[in-house]
């Protein structure tokens, strides 16, 4: 069979062009909050899986830490409960604990840590409650109290490093454990944020439901620095759901991380393009 060479030469020139980051990368820490459609259909879910074991397969140390709030919903409405959010947080009585436990700690991280597996990674699912990786205290809201939703106190990351030398790919869902092991419902942006300072990670790379990053035409951003992004969100270009995403990029970047990553997680590889290719997608800010 005749060899096509104008698709060897892409794909020659695609290795070629990945070679410099890969060697750039290779024994960095990086954390990729994983959630959003991303997690929606197969196509999508083996995609991330594939790009998250090649990074591990070529010498990098990726940290997955992810959401579910989707199918922390549709349970809940199976119950009979219908979810409530104040400033973007999921309202978090006893029996809603107990369901984002079941699904987070359960469900969505070992439908995760499977996929992962499928593509030839070595994953190994956590919980912020394993080995005392989140210790959480409950969260006021604008002084209001919401039940079991945690602020992080503080994070112990060494359950992490002893899985990255062992050749494993962490898999976090976001609960924390109080001071007397009760149970804490933790934003995933937050936590991928708070870990990857603790790691002190080169990147931190949010999936999200968006290009990323938009200017008043509709523009992709990149290449910010933290006071352009404060001038962003002063003068309302960056507004609504978008806002907390990117103070969460902020903190990161403010606390160590040499870059944080908002990109589009509706797309294809979207880890790939963004690590491996001159032109990236989406959104970087840059510490």
């Amino acid at each position: 069979m005749p060899i096509d060479l104008s698709n060897a030469q892409n794909i020659a020139h695609v290795l070629t062009e990945a070679l410099p980051y890969i060697r750039r990368f290779a024994g960095k820490t990086l954390v990729v909050k994983y959630g959003g459609n991303a997690m929606k259909d197969d196509t999508m879910i083996a995609s991330f899986a594939r790009d998250i074991a090649l990074m591990k397969l070529v010498g990098m140390n990726p940290v997955v830490v992810h959401g579910g709030g989707p199918q922390i919903g549709s349970h809940l409405e199976k119950l009979g409960k219908k979810s409530e959010f104040i400033e973007g947080m999921r309202v978090t009585d006893e029996e809603t604990m107990d369901v984002v436990e079941m699904m987070l700690g359960g469900l969505v991280n070992k439908a995760v840590v499977a996929a992962l597996n499928q593509q030839g990674g070595r994953a190994v699912g956590l919980t912020g409650k394993d080995g005392g990786l989140i210790r959480a205290k409950k969260m006021l809201v604008k002084g209001q109290d919401i039940g079991q939703v945690g602020e992080i106190e503080k994070i112990d990351p060494r359950v992490i490093s002893h899985l990255e030398h062992g050749g494993f790919i962490p898999v976090i869902a976001p609960v924390g454990a109080g001071e007397h092991g009760e149970a804490f419902n933790i934003n995933a942006d937050v936590a991928a944020g708070k870990i990857a300072a603790v790691l002190q990670a080169e990147k931190v790379i949010f999936l999200t439901n968006a290009p990323g990053v938009l200017d008043k035409n509709g523009k992709i951003l990149t290449g910010l620095t933290v006071p352009q992004v404060e001038g962003l969100i002063a003068d309302g270009t960056i507004s609504g759901g978008m806002v907390p995403k990117v103070r969460y990029a902020l903190d990161a970047v403010n606390s160590g991380v040499k870059s944080a990553h908002i990109i589009d997680g509706r797309v294809e590889h979207s880890v790939l393009l963004e690590l491996f290719t001159d032109a990236g997608i989406g959104t970087l800010i840059r510490g």
